[in-house]
């Protein structure tokens, strides 16, 4: 559903109820809301924000807190997020008239997409208010009905109790009993049962006693200054040392006073609101006191996760959390910060051997730091910490602890430096560049980070008095930062820590690891098979990108775009940013290309025949559908497309084959095109609904805006299908779902039949049809981009043609990882329906 039915529903001048448009307020977590409607007739209204809208179902009798009892929840529209904060009278004959109060109000959680489970009928999740708490369920019914029936009820855990609603009304605001409503009801107890505490069967405080150096101390509730641990090159070795994962997560510190549990991050900013469940597991444990340090993580805490942490943070997700607790400095009135680390470890473990819900114990490997990098890399970790097993816990940065990272290690040349910035002397960042086959140098990045005193002084005398403003080496960005910096030829070598690549092929978060005094340049030119330098390698490239050294760009201040005065230049120069991305969605495919030469807001043309004057792009020789031979355009390597580029090509649309196996499909494009009358939410709900369908078929998607007004869900083959197999399986899901879903859907071209609903486009799938290609730019107005996007982003997408070639670069230097990173490493194909 969309908030147009809640609009059409209500008159806002009538109405005291929000008006949709309000901005969601950020770095708030995902919300639900319980309100007790006393309409023509009484019932709960249980809602949970899923992306930008709040879900919701009216259930009647209100939920349950009994797991035998289940609940009818018919659902409603979506309604606006600020609707939560709704209370009091709606007027008679509007719309919903009576009275509304809030019942329960927190935050959600659910350990997979939420938007992928209601498709799919089955939402299991947990609540974390005052009145309902623990894992939920809702399970959609069978029957056919005007409204969607669904089933509430309530999982068998800590939470659950025989209470009703109806038992937890005290201190709910009462209904005027002026207004229309139905029986009203008297509370029976004041709130919801909470979580049993853990028997107190243990004398933790005898235990905290008996460990060495233990004393005993007041506790305060309130921050404290946190031990941290020094980067190092590799794991410390010893039987002094253990070693734990370096989760990537938040530091968190929690201290429990009268068993009412507090959270801080490390600089001492509270998040005891923002993090319900922690405080509530922390609180099970059951004892009085305590100090806790540890890391808030999301899914397994691994690199790939912390992104999914964000995004719960700030309730573009739902996903559960997890403090995992690797210290513990105090414990039911006995501090123990001085005992040593391996005693505090131990008590610890007893004391989380059973754990509460979003607790865990942060297990070590003693002595063998090569197994715990070990293990951390194969678990795709971020690194480990290395601690002194037999000492107290030191406030500050120190050798006691040592962080090992699981990064990548490279050498590379120095081309140049950035002027120094605060304390440091001689330089700021070091310009690197690594061997071009084609170039000669291109530029990789800049590192600033992970220098020593002696190590600045060193690489000072290396550089001496060299250094002038022109670019020595090829360079494909336009970084403010390099227009005031100093560049020489390629002079000594570094060894540099990093990440990766980022998304313009530029070294991700590098550190210095070394000065390699015992490495020449010419060793790292004898690693990459050198072409005759070009013009460019020779020169100097320029400030601002330019195409590569084989194509001549002619008429490079034409407006192309006239929003924005977007130029011939500007498209060359986002095409070169993009080329790493661009270029294996498109290579060795056969293509389809939009030429504009007089710019897109005049007449532009298809072409995928080879013509006159392509002096670098090839062709190659295939039957489309319609079993006629002909030429089709095929591009390389970055030259052949920059010379479409050069030939006024905007967009590019690659066949989903190869050039050389084109009887074999490797993509599966749906194609979603809405009448314009369809609100762009419903868009977004159907690229949903098809990718349940598809992973109910054992089939992953993918998704993609197109730059227009629609989407694509795009399903990777490998090894690949034929094409008679591929058309006939994209026209039955197409159909099947149009048949199933008439209202929404249209399986067919004709535009008639298109009004208020979306088009599933299928006919992309056949030989020699299109789709048109990731990072592409679109000849319409503002320069949009069809750019692949996370199923996690949806969301919160705006508008399907919401990148353009002036936004597109700022998101791709935001962005941790691309989506479609691995969409060419999954083996799925049309097998099972061969015989269909």
């Amino acid at each position: 559903m969309s908030l147009t039915e809640y609009r059409r529903k209500r008159q806002f001048a009538r109405t005291a109820e929000p008006e949709p448009g309000k901005p969601i307020a950020a770095g708030q977590r995902a919300i639900f809301v319980v309100q007790l409607h006393h309409a023509s007739h009484r019932h709960y209204d249980f809602r949970l924000q899923v992306g930008d809208v709040l879900r919701s179902w009216a259930v009647p009798k209100g939920p349950s807190l009994d797991p035998k009892v289940k609940r009818l929840a018919v659902q409603v529209e979506d309604h606006p997020i600020d609707y939560a904060e709704f209370e009091g009278i709606i007027p008679e004959g509007e719309y919903g008239g009576g009275h509304v109060a809030l019942f329960d109000r927190g935050v959600w959680s659910t350990q997979s997409d939420a938007q992928t489970q209601l498709t799919k009928g089955h939402l299991r999740f947990e609540l974390f208010g005052q009145r309902l708490r623990g894992a939920w369920h809702l399970v959609r019914g069978h029957r056919s009905a005007r409204q969607q029936e669904w089933l509430l009820l309530k999982e068998n855990d800590a939470f659950a109790a025989s209470m009703q609603a109806d038992d937890m009304l005290e201190d709910i605001a009462k209904a005027p009993q002026a207004t229309h409503m139905s029986r009203s009801v008297a509370a029976k107890k004041s709130s919801a049962v909470k979580a049993p505490r853990r028997s107190r069967r243990i004398d933790w405080s005898g235990k905290a006693a008996a460990l060495p150096a233990a004393r005993r101390a007041a506790l305060k509730s309130g921050a404290f200054p946190v031990q941290l641990a020094r980067l190092v090159g590799g794991a410390p070795t010893g039987t002094q040392w253990l070693h734990e994962i370096k989760w990537d997560g938040y530091r968190l510190l929690a201290v429990i006073v009268e068993r009412t549990a507090r959270l801080w991050s490390r600089n001492a900013i509270e998040w005891t609101a923002k993090l319900p469940e922690i405080v509530a597991g922390l609180e099970q444990l059951g004892i009085d006191r305590g100090v806790f340090d540890g890391e808030l993580i999301a899914g397994e805490g691994r690199r790939a996760d912390f992104g999914l942490l964000q995004s719960t943070l700030s309730g573009e997700r739902q996903a559960s959390l997890t403090y995992v607790i690797f210290d513990m400095l105090h414990l039911d009135g006995i501090a123990i910060d001085r005992a040593p680390l391996i005693e505090r470890k131990i008590l610890l473990e007893q004391l989380l051997k059973t754990q509460p819900s979003h607790i865990a114990f942060s297990a070590h490997i003693p002595g063998d730091g090569a197994a715990a990098v070990q293990l951390s890399l194969a678990h795709s970790f971020e690194g480990i910490i290395s601690k002194r097993a037999d000492l107290a816990y030191r406030p500050g940065r120190s050798d006691d602890w040592q962080k090992t990272k699981s990064l990548d290690s490279d050498e590379f040349a120095v081309v140049g430096y950035t002027a120094p910035k605060g304390t440091r002397s001689g330089f700021g960042s070091l310009l690197l560049a690594r061997p071009d086959a084609d170039c000669g140098w291109s530029y990789a990045g800049r590192v600033g980070s992970g220098f020593s005193d002696e190590s600045v002084a060193q690489i000072a005398r290396c550089i001496g008095r060299s250094g002038g403003p022109r670019p020595t080496v090829h360079l494909t960005v336009d970084d403010p930062e390099l227009r005031r910096a100093h560049w020489f030829k390629p002079k000594f070598v570094v060894e540099v820590f990093s990440r990766g690549l980022g998304n313009q092929g530029l070294l991700r978060q590098p550190t210095l690891k070394a000065l390699r005094l015992d490495r020449e340049i010419g060793d790292l030119e004898k690693s990459v098979r050198r072409a005759k330098p070009t013009p460019a390698a020779r020169k100097g490239a320029k400030r601002v990108a330019t195409p590569l050294a084989h194509v001549r760009l002619t008429h490079p201040r034409r407006i192309v775009f006239s929003e924005g005065n977007v130029t011939k230049q500007d498209v060359a120069n986002y095409y070169l940013a993009v080329m790493h991305l661009l270029l294996p969605e498109i290579a060795n495919r056969p293509l389809s290309i939009v030429r504009c030469p007089e710019g897109a807001g005049a007449e532009c043309f298809y072409q995928k025949h080879r013509s006159t004057g392509l002096q670098r792009v090839d062709s190659v020789r295939l039957s489309g559908e319609s079993g006629n031979l002909a030429d089709y355009l095929v591009v390389k390597d970055a030259d052949d497309l920059m010379e479409l580029v050069q030939f006024n090509a905007l967009e590019f649309h690659p066949w989903g084959a190869l050039a050389d196996r084109p009887e074999r499909a490797d993509r599966i494009v749906f194609d979603l095109d809405p009448a314009p009358d369809v609100a762009w939410s419903e868009v977004k709900r159907a690229a949903t609904q098809i990718r349940a369908l598809l992973e109910q078929l054992s089939l992953v998607s993918f998704l993609r805006t197109t730059g227009g007004k629609g989407l694509h869900v795009v399903v990777p083959l490998n090894p690949g299908c034929d094409w008679v197999m591929v058309k006939r399986f994209a026209h039955g899901f197409a159909t099947t779902l149009a048949g199933h879903d008439p209202a929404r859907y249209v399986a067919v071209a004709t535009k008639a039949r298109r009004r208020g609903r979306i088009f599933i486009d299928y006919l992309r799938n056949s030989l020699g049809a299109t789709s048109v290609a990731s990072y592409s730019l679109r000849a319409r107005a503002g320069a949009p981009v069809a750019f692949p996007i996370a199923w996690s982003e949806l969301a919160r997408l705006k508008q399907a043609d919401a990148f353009n070639i002036k936004t597109l670069p700022r998101k791709l230097a935001r962005r941790k990882q691309d989506p479609w990173a691995d969409i060419n490493q999954i083996r799925q194909d049309l097998s099972r329906w061969s015989d269909g």
